[in-house]
């Protein structure tokens, strides 16, 4: 059969962090003969050359390339391209791993859109992903109609007879950026690119020893000459205008710019800081023109214009106010309705001094001139929130707290100019967001774990991320868990900062269901059991009671069906087989849909003709009483003493 996919995997001492990759490649929804995976070891001087001997030696579609070291990734995937042969060939890199359909759903996205590349959505564990690109899928994209050029890294899926037409390969040797060089000349020549937002295909995650080729420190001389060599293909497939400006900006704003700014400018040692200074300024002199900053937002601008004007000393005083500035988001109301979460907040931005406000009349927006200092830098940024307030958004994001996989809710906003001192004002949103739990993740149900709530916050010039939180203690009262998509999901703070995060089929305690008691029960016609539960539902549901012999261990399923009580509460009602139960105990469970089991703390006791309900004694309270009793027993009977033979 021909293989559909190709799997190239640069590999360079991964040690045991290639072991999620294989297992996600072993996981594949793809059946194993429609695939091949080609691992290249770069001259690995630990174990995992052995260890991806033994692999290709058990799996058929495996196969090991092993070489001298070349220094980077460029070159062992140049290799495994001609040593792989199908229709599509997907670099995947040895401490990352993929989603088990990944494979399969790029493939046929691939195939039904007649791409050349083909972007398959990013989860970042420790590492940044695209998040704009990533909003929904996009099957025709391009660079002059979606943020392709945020995507840079190498993990893509490509049409092989497109890289033979074009004879596109990655540069090789000891150097970086050579996955921009390649990708972006791969976007500017396909014919068509599809970026497929539905399903995270790719994990990109940060090693726990931070060895990852792409968090060691870079030569400055050499990275920014790297850098020049991505700008020439901009150059070298695109006219001067618009569009060449918008995609050179891209460097500008996230290698330099970025790179540059607030906190992390700041965390970088003094001479190392000063080196890439010098090296950020000649490269931003020699290349990028008069119609590249202007796109950006004023504080990129304004990093932009200091760095360009070689102004360090400015550069670092704009940098420590600018670490101060971020977004804080807080829960003002979270309720269940119609079967979705409502989540009402309020979010604005803040610096050291406390909420930030904007004074009225202030100046323009920023001009392409440096400020003159501090003062005005922050002038600046905040007449253009001022002026820019009408477009500022407020996003509530979902983020996996195990895979990092982030999805948009959607939400209304709101805006608000709210008096601060001395005649300004705090430019507040008010957003409600509805969080679906059938369809919140791409469509699809939320799976189980936790889930964090963030809200990406857009003003002025910024766009940054944080937790929505703290809940407050007083005035927002969090609903109970709900069971909505097969599910339980409860809305919960968060230990230490509490924040909103949600607990999907995780959580057994913090339900409240053992706090149930016989008042919480009746039985009708002595067999019609009605239970009122701390739980949520939208509408009528069918579930399972199960009932557990205490002695014999035999097991009843009786069918039962939940209906909403009121916000807080549905009622449990179940027609019990009393001739069954007759003369025993029986403990007591709630079986949902999709087959998870929760103890209940009740207890039917069946005498001959009738049932009663009582409260099952928790277990640990029955081990701590015992345990009471013997030390009890032990004062009084003294001492053991062995008797000699």
């Amino acid at each position: 059969m021909p293989v559909k996919v190709s799997v190239v995997v640069p590999v360079y001492n991964p040690g045991p962090y290639i072991e999620d990759c294989v297992a996600s490649l072993l996981r594949q929804s793809l059946p194993p003969d429609e695939f091949e995976v080609v691992f290249v070891d770069d001259g690995s001087t630990d174990a995992t050359p052995a260890r991806l001997d033994a692999l290709a030696a058990e799996h058929p579609h495996f196969s090991v390339v092993h070489q001298e070291n070349s220094g980077w990734s460029g070159k062992p995937r140049n290799v495994g391209i001609d040593a792989s042969r199908g229709e599509f060939v997907m670099f995947v890199d040895n401490d990352d791993h993929l989603g088990d359909e990944a494979l399969e759903r790029m493939y046929e996205y691939g195939v039904a859109n007649k791409a050349d590349v083909v972007v398959g959505k990013m989860a970042g564990k420790g590492r940044p992903v695209p998040v704009e690109l990533f909003r929904r899928n996009h099957p025709h994209a391009t660079v002059a109609n979606a943020p392709l050029i945020d995507s840079l890294t190498p993990h893509k899926m490509l049409r092989r007879s497109f890289l033979e037409r074009t004879g596109l390969r990655f540069p090789e040797g000891r150097r970086r950026l050579e996955d921009h060089v390649f990708v972006t000349e791969a976007y500017l020549r396909a014919d068509n690119v599809s970026v497929l937002s539905d399903y995270v295909c790719y994990y990109h995650v940060k090693r726990d020893d931070a060895a990852n080729a792409g968090f060691q420190r870079f030569d400055p001389v050499g990275y920014f000459q790297n850098l020049r060599e991505a700008l020439d293909v901009v150059e070298r497939y695109t006219e001067p205008g618009a569009l060449r400006d918008r995609l050179l900006r891209r460097w500008l704003r996230v290698e330099i710019v970025d790179r540059m700014s607030g906190r992390r400018l700041l965390a970088m040692p003094e001479d190392y800081r000063r080196e890439v200074f010098r090296e950020t300024h000649a490269v931003v002199k020699e290349r990028f023109g008069p119609g590249v900053a202007p796109g950006m937002r004023p504080g990129q601008r304004i990093v932009a214009a200091l760095i360009r004007d070689d102004r360090y000393d400015d550069l670092v005083a704009y940098a420590e106010w600018e670490a101060g500035v971020r977004p804080r988001a807080v829960p003002s109301g979270v309720e269940w309705h119609d079967g979705s979460l409502r989540v009402r907040f309020t979010a604005e931005y803040t610096d050291a001094d406390g909420p930030l406000a904007v004074g009225p009349g202030g100046p323009r927006p920023p001009a392409d001139d440096a400020p003159a200092d501090l003062a005005e830098a922050v002038s600046r940024l905040t007449a253009a929130a001022d002026a820019g307030f009408a477009k500022a958004t407020a996003d509530l994001v979902l983020r996996d707290r195990e895979t990092g996989a982030s999805y948009f809710q959607p939400v209304r906003a709101g805006r608000e100019r709210v008096p601060a001192a001395d005649g300004r004002s705090r430019l507040v949103l008010h957003g409600t967001a509805t969080v679906d739990p059938a369809a919140a993740v791409g469509g699809g149900p939320l799976t189980d774990g936790l889930w964090d709530a963030h809200v990406r916050l857009t003003l002025g010039g910024w766009t940054k991320e944080c937790r929505l939180g703290p809940v407050p203690a007083q005035g927002v009262a969090l609903p109970p868990a709900a069971l909505v998509a097969g599910r339980v999901v409860l809305p919960y703070r968060t230990k230490g900062h509490a924040n909103l995060s949600l607990d999907v089929d995780r959580a057994v305690k913090s339900l409240g269901l053992n706090r149930l008691t016989p008042a919480d029960a009746a039985l009708s016609d002595g067999e019609v059991l009605s239970l009122a539960l701390p739980l949520y539902v939208p509408d009528r549901t069918a579930i399972t009671l199960r009932l557990t012999g205490a002695a014999s261990g035999r097991t009843l399923d009786v069918e039962a069906v939940l209906t909403p009580a009121d916000g807080a509460r549905a009622l449990l009602s179940a027609r019990v087989p009393v001739r069954e139960l007759r003369n025993a105990a029986w403990r007591t469970a709630l079986v949902l849909p999709g087959g998870r089991a929760l103890k209940l703390p009740l207890l039917l006791r069946a005498g001959r003709d009738d049932v009663r309900v009582v409260r099952v004694a928790p277990r640990g309270l029955l081990r701590r009483l015992l345990g009471r009793a013997r030390r009890v027993l032990g004062r009084v009977l003294g001492p053991t003493t062995t008797r000699k033979a």
